[in-house]
């Protein structure tokens, strides 16, 4: 049980994300810490792609932690330091991308798409519907008939 107990322990340390953000880089107002963390937990690793730049130990998520923290010491906006960082790198910086026109037919597929096949379902169903059925010839019925009459 004690071994049991210390592999989940293991393995829940294993699985926390690790901060990668080194001693030297964090700043000595923790005001400015605080909005470079924000900052840097919403910007992608560009070498891990599915990790944030704080939680990365890639070099470039080093030197993008330290851009940023030299932006936010410089004075500027956390609007402008993302708006910095999105001109170099590109939108897909952004973990969270930003809702623009270029990208919102990207948004709007899905719920197109939706629409469009629930509005397909819906003329098939009503064309299914409306088929009405054959109506039997008098040589079909008189021959249903007797079929009929001779199983009796």
């Amino acid at each position: 049980m004690k071994r049991f107990l210390t592999t989940l322990i293991f393995c829940a340390a294993l699985a926390m994300p690790a901060f990668a953000v080194q001693p030297s880089e964090v700043l000595d107002d923790p005001v400015l810490e605080k909005r470079a963390r924000d900052l840097s937990a919403g910007l992608r690793c560009m070498v891990c792609q599915n990790q944030s730049i704080d939680d990365s130990d890639a070099e470039l998520a080093r030197d993008l932690r330290v851009l940023v923290r030299e932006r936010l010491v410089a004075g500027e906006t956390d609007e402008q330091v993302i708006d910095y960082v999105v001109s170099r790198y590109g939108e897909f910086v952004l973990l969270r991308p930003r809702f623009s026109m270029r990208n919102a037919m990207l948004w709007a597929t899905p719920a197109i798409l939706l629409v469009l096949g629930g509005g397909a379902l819906m003329i098939y169903a009503t064309r299914r519907r409306r088929v009405a059925p054959s109506t039997l010839s008098d040589e079909e019925e008189s021959r249903l008939r007797d079929i009929l009459k001779g199983s009796e």
